[in-house]
């Protein structure tokens, strides 16, 4: 089976930024931004972006699109026992699709309670009372949030049909779904500068708390931030690369596609705290306290602003169609990497039963997330996912290219194809500071998570969130070192 490829340059840019730019660029980033230091949590998220996000984007593309393989198949091309560490990559994005989905069902939820604003008189006990039905802590499960999980059966058979014709459909898709939901930030945006107090909120935003920068926490927040929002670590990025042409420019891709995904992110942060501006005066709230109240910002407080808004419907109408079209993106983008590996194996596959079979196995693992302890799991599973899985890949990559394929060797790869000519600081980066960084930064994420237990769960539920980031580990470590052939694919 020939394999498939992108209608054109642009199909391809559109679906990277697509995957890179998510729910995350408005919800997880403007929150980071307002925990830690405002203007300041750029320096170290910009830092990171410029020394390990692009490099290691640019990587991801290179490998891809030389080896034209998925993930497993291109690490293996590498190097034969290394297709193991393309499993650890696939079984992380497995996890993650399997939570994403399920935040993309509560946005559905709420675009249909938008018609009747129906949050407008308590936003918090709507969320957590009616939508999630919570339970008293993550001990008590409960049943299952019916609700909840018809919206992810609903979001499952869309991401279906984004991709059951491979890159034909997720290039159809893509073509509207990427400039969807920037058009309706700019909509947000217009709307934002038109209310009263959204200059105190843009100054939250902009003005540096520089004490933050001695926090590494603040450092570990930003660094993860970039690996998430860039799909760097699932697979994902080297399975699209692998759908170009082999002659392809990777160095202008790259810087365009993550120059795309951050403008975007600080764009919604101007979108998101000049609304929080806003609320603050209408509620006589903190506005820091609003910009910091953990990730219930997108379904809390900015529903909560939202509704204070003359014509609440309409714009909650928008926020939520946003929400899903840049979600849908993401989560299909995590499940073609996970075809690609299974049609690179079986060479004559169907690209359909595949995607039926992937998509089903993700809404029966998403399950365990509409009980009523949902929340309490998703947030433990994301948190050792985020922190340890894909900065493990990262590293693991980085030593793969580095030190054993040969660091210059793909450079040079790169050079031939690309306008835009790569230095050797790629290679300083790519084989001394990405590993020791991320080697400093989750010794440092490590210790913090020893000492003191994250959120307070009790010791049981933590050990989950352990299990997901050792298992794959192990079974990366000792395929790496037996080389079975559970994971060996044509490598020609």
């Amino acid at each position: 089976m020939a394999r498939q490829r992108w209608a054109s340059r642009t199909v391809f840019l559109l679906a990277a930024v697509g995957s890179a730019v998510g729910l995350g660029n408005v919800w997880r980033f403007p929150y980071l931004a307002g925990k830690y230091g405002g203007g300041a949590f750029l320096v170290p998220y910009l830092i990171a972006l410029v020394l390990i996000g692009v490099p290691l984007l640019m990587l991801e593309f290179a490998v891809g699109q030389k080896m034209q393989r998925g993930a497993i198949g291109s690490f293996r091309k590498l190097h034969p026992n290394f297709g193991s560490l393309g499993l650890f990559a696939l079984m992380s994005a497995f996890i993650i699709v399997s939570y994403y989905a399920v935040v993309m069902g509560w946005s559905l939820i709420y675009f249909l309670a938008s018609f009747g604003v129906k949050w407008s008189s308590d936003a918090k006990s709507y969320f957590f009372d009616s939508v999630l039905q919570i339970s008293d802590g993550v001990n008590v499960l409960g049943g299952i949030n019916w609700p909840i999980l018809w919206s992810l059966l609903v979001v499952w058979v869309l991401i279906y049909f984004c991709i059951w014709k491979g890159t034909t459909s997720v290039g159809k898709v893509v073509v509207y779904s990427v400039p969807l939901p920037i058009i309706l930030l700019g909509v947000l945006l217009l709307r934002a500068v038109t209310l009263p107090g959204f200059l105190n909120g843009w100054r939250l935003y902009l003005t540096p708390v520089w004490s933050a920068l001695v926090d590494p926490e603040v450092w570990t927040a930003a660094f993860s931030q970039i690996f998430f929002t860039l799909s760097l670590g699932f697979g994902i990025m080297v399975t699209y690369a692998s759908y170009k042409n082999s002659g392809d420019d990777i160095a202008k891709d790259t810087w365009l596609t993550a120059l795309i995904n951050s403008g975007i992110s600080l764009f919604a942060g101007f979108v998101v705290f000049g609304i929080l501006g806003y609320m603050a005066g209408e509620t006589n709230t903190p506005l820091a306290e609003l910009a910091a109240s953990d990730p219930g910002l997108a379904f809390v407080v900015f529903p909560e602003a939202l509704s204070l808004m003359p014509l609440p419907w309409l714009f909650s109408l928008l926020f939520f169609v946003m929400l899903l079209s840049l979600g849908i993106d993401s989560a299909f983008s995590l499940v073609e990497a996970l075809n690609a590996t299974i049609l690179d194996k079986q060479q004559q596959g169907n690209v359909a039963k595949v995607s039926i079979g992937v998509c089903l196995g993700g809404f029966i693992a998403g399950i365990i997330y509409t009980t009523r302890a949902g929340l309490y799991i998703l947030d433990i599973v994301d948190h050792f996912v985020t922190n340890y899985n894909l900065m493990l890949v990262a590293i693991f990559q980085s030593i793969l290219v580095g030190w054993v394929y040969g660091v210059e060797k793909l450079r040079r790869y790169i050079n031939q194809v690309s306008d835009w000519t790569v230095g050797k600081w790629w290679n300083f980066s790519i084989k001394y500071l990405i590993p020791m960084a991320l080697v400093a930064l989750l010794a440092t994420q490590f210790s913090k998570d020893i000492r003191t237990p994250y959120e307070g769960y009790p010791a049981w539920a933590l050990g989950i969130g352990w299990a997901i980031v050792f298992l794959p580990l192990l079974i990366f470590l000792s395929l790496l070192v037996t080389d079975k052939t559970l994971i060996n694919g044509r490598t020609d």
